[in-house]
C-alpha cells in the first residue's frame, strides 16, 4: 500500500466532516425561534478501513458524514395529534357557552330577575289603585318589557347561530387548505428523498400543518412503506385520514364541502340554510372532534332531540350537548308557559292534564269611557305573539275562534322567544283592557289582580318550580355546563402543554448546547487544519529537502 499521501487525505476528511457539522449548528441556530423546527445532527462515521497489505491488521481512513439527521419523537407527534383535538373542541365549546352567559347577564340590574321584579311590582302597585291609568301604563309597559327581553334573546341567539354557522364554512376552508399544502409538501419530499436524503425542512412545514389541523378536526396520520426506492431507500407514502376516509393520500386529495340543509334539523329552533359539513365527492362525514366538532355542537346541540321531519341529514338527532338550541328552546317553553298561564290560569299537572284557575282573560276590566267596570270577562290576553307582518296581534285573532281547553292551549304552541309581545289589545287601550278586577261591579275589587301575583310564586307552573326557579334553573344549567367546557379545556390544555414541552426537549434547539457543539466542532476542524499543516511540512521535507 502506498502511503506518501495517506495522512493528507484523513486529515481532509476530518476538515470536511467537522466543517459540515459546524454547517448544521449553524443552521440549528438560525431556527432557533422557527416554529415547528426539529433540530437537526450530522450523522459522522468513520469510513471504511484498508487492510495493511502485510496481514498486521486493518488502518482507519478518517471519518465522513453519511446524513443531516431530524431529531424527532414520533410517538410525541401522535400523541399531539390525538390530544389537541380534544383541547381544541373544547376550548371552542367554553368560548362560546362564556357568550351564552355574557347574554343572559345574570345576576345582574339587566337580567331576567330585575325584568321580571319590576313587572310584579308594578302589578302590585295596581293593586294598590286599581283605576289608576298610570299605573296601568305602567304594568303594560313593564310586560313589554319582558316581552323585549326574550325577543333580544333570540335574536342574539340566532346571531350567534349564524355566526357560527360561518366558522363551520370557515374550517371546512381551512381544512381543504391545508389539505393541499399537505399534498405539495408530499410532493417536494418525496422528489427529494428519491436519492435516499432526508427532506428535513419540508418534514417541518408538513408536521406544523399537521398540528394545525389536528386542532380543527379529528385526523389520523400514516406514513406507510409501499416498497423500495431505486436508491434502495424505502419508498414511503404520507396519508392524513377524517373519520376513516383519507383527506390526504399521498398526492391525492379529497376535499370537504359545505351545502346548505334544505330542511331544519331542530325545526323551531334553527336558523334557516345551516350548513351540512360533507365530502366534496357527496358521502357523508361524521366529525369526532377538533374546534370543527365544537362549532357543530354549539350550533346544532339540542340534548339530543329528534331530528325534526323532513330533515334529510346524516343526523337521526340533535349533537348530545346543550348547545344554542337548546336554550332557545327552553325560552320558547318558558314564554309559552309563562303566556298560557297568566292568560288563561292554564296550568299542566305531572300528568300533562291542564288545571283551569284564573287568568287575565277571566278578569273584568274597566269601560274604554270610563263609566264604570265592564259587565262581562274581557277575555283579552295580556300577552299574545307578532303576526306575519311584526305587529302584535290582538286576542281575537290569537285565539282564532277557539273555544275549547285544548285548542286554545294549543294556540299558545305558535309562541316563540323570538314573536313573544304583549297584545294590541293592551298596547292600545291598557286603561280598559288590563283585567284586575274578579267582580264586574267593583271597579276597585283586585281579586283577579291578586291571582296573577301568586302566579310568581306558584310552584306548579314549571317542573323546575315557579318562573323565576325555571329560569335560574336555566343560567345554572348554563353556568355548570360553562364550568365543565372550561374545566376540560384546562385538563386537556395541561395534556397537550405537558407533551408540546417533551417535543421541544427533544426536538427544540438549545442555544447552550449548540454553542457547546460549536466550540467542539470548531477545534475538531482547527485540529484537522493543524494535521494538514504537519503533513505538508512532512512531505515537504520528503519531498524537497532529503538527499539534499
Amino acid at each position: 500500500m502506498r502511503e506518501s499521501f495517506f495522512g493528507l487525505n484523513v486529515s481532509i476528511k476530518g476538515l470536511y466532516s467537522a466543517q459540515r457539522s459546524l454547517n448544521v449548528v449553524s443552521h440549528n441556530l438560525s431556527n432557533a425561534s422557527t416554529p415547528g423546527y426539529s433540530r437537526q445532527q450530522a450523522v459522522q462515521v468513520a469510513s471504511k478501513p484498508i487492510a495493511m497489505r502485510d496481514g498486521t491488521g486493518m488502518i482507519g481512513t478518517g471519518s465522513n458524514v453519511i446524513s443531516i439527521q431530524r431529531i424527532r419523537d414520533e410517538y410525541l407527534d401522535y400523541k399531539y395529534w390525538s390530544e389537541n383535538v380534544s383541547y381544541k373542541e373544547w376550548t371552542t365549546k367554553s368560548t362560546l357557552l362564556n357568550e351564552l352567559e355574557a347574554a343572559f347577564n345574570e345576576p345582574s340590574d339587566s337580567g331576567f330577575s330585575t325584568v321580571l321584579d319590576s313587572f310584579f311590582a308594578s302589578m302590585q302597585e295596581l293593586s294598590k289603585d286599581p283605576d289608576s291609568p298610570a299605573v296601568r301604563a305602567i304594568v303594560k309597559e313593564r310586560g313589554v318589557t319582558i316581552a323585549k327581553y326574550f325577543n333580544n334573546m333570540a335574536r342574539h341567539f340566532e346571531k350567534l347561530q349564524s355566526d357560527v354557522n360561518d366558522m363551520v364554512k370557515s374550517k371546512v376552508e381551512e381544512i381543504n387548505s391545508i389539505a393541499t399544502q399537505i399534498q405539495e409538501l408530499n410532493r417536494q419530499i418525496y422528489r427529494a428523498e428519491l436519492d435516499g436524503s432526508t427532506a428535513n425542512d419540508l418534514r417541518d412545514q408538513r408536521t406544523v400543518l399537521v398540528d394545525t389541523l389536528s386542532g380543527i378536526v379529528n385526523i389520523s396520520v400514516n406514513e406507510v412503506v409501499v416498497g423500495r426506492l431505486p436508491s434502495g431507500a424505502e419508498d414511503k407514502h404520507f396519508s392524513v385520514s377524517i373519520s376513516g376516509k383519507a383527506l390526504v393520500d399521498h398526492y391525492d386529495v379529497s376535499k370537504l364541502a359545505v351545502k346548505q340543509r334544505p330542511e331544519k334539523l331542530n325545526e323551531e329552533e334553527d336558523i334557516g340554510n345551516l350548513y351540512e359539513v360533507v365530502w366534496a365527492d357527496g358521502n357523508s362525514l361524521e366529525v369526532k372532534g377538533g374546534e370543527l366538532k365544537g362549532y357543530l355542537d354549539m350550533r346544532d346541540g339540542n340534548d339530543s332531540a329528534p331530528a325534526s321531519t323532513g330533515y334529510q341529514g346524516n343526523l337521526k338527532e340533535s349533537p348530545a350537548f346543550k348547545g344554542i338550541p337548546y336554550y332557545i328552546k327552553k325560552m320558547n317553553e318558558f314564554v309559552r308557559t309563562w303566556a298560557m298561564c297568566f292568560n288563561e290560569g292554564y296550568i299542566k299537572d305531572s300528568s300533562g292534564t291542564i288545571q283551569d284557575g284564573l287568568g287575565h282573560a277571566d278578569g273584568f276590566g274597566i269601560d274604554p269611557d270610563g263609566s264604570g267596570p265592564l259587565t262581562a270577562p274581557t277575555g283579552i290576553r295580556f300577552f299574545t305573539m307578532l303576526g306575519a307582518d311584526g305587529k302584535p296581534l290582538d286576542s281575537t285573532d290569537f285565539i282564532d275562534g277557539e273555544t275549547t281547553t285544548a285548542g286554545i292551549a294549543d294556540r299558545y304552541k305558535n309562541i316563540t322567544a323570538k314573536n313573544f309581545s304583549v297584545s294590541s289589545d293592551v298596547i292600545e287601550n291598557c286603561r280598559s283592557a288590563i283585567a284586575a278586577s274578579g267582580n264586574p261591579s267593583q271597579v276597585g275589587n283586585i281579586d283577579n289582580l291578586q291571582a296573577l301575583l301568586d302566579m310568581r310564586h306558584d310552584t306548579h307552573m314549571f317542573s323546575e318550580g315557579a318562573p323565576e326557579d325555571f329560569m335560574k334553573s336555566l343560567v345554572a344549567t348554563l353556568g355548570i355546563d360553562s364550568q365543565m367546557a372550561l374545566m376540560f379545556a384546562e385538563n386537556q390544555e395541561n395534556v397537550v402543554g405537558q407533551v408540546v414541552n417533551r417535543r421541544l426537549s427533544t426536538s427544540g434547539v438549545s442555544t447552550n448546547e449548540e454553542l457547546t457543539d460549536m466550540i467542539r466542532f470548531q477545534h475538531a476542524y482547527n485540529a484537522s487544519a493543524m494535521m494538514i499543516t504537519t503533513m505538508s511540512q512532512v512531505y515537504d521535507t520528503l519531498i524537497n529537502k532529503m538527499g539534499v
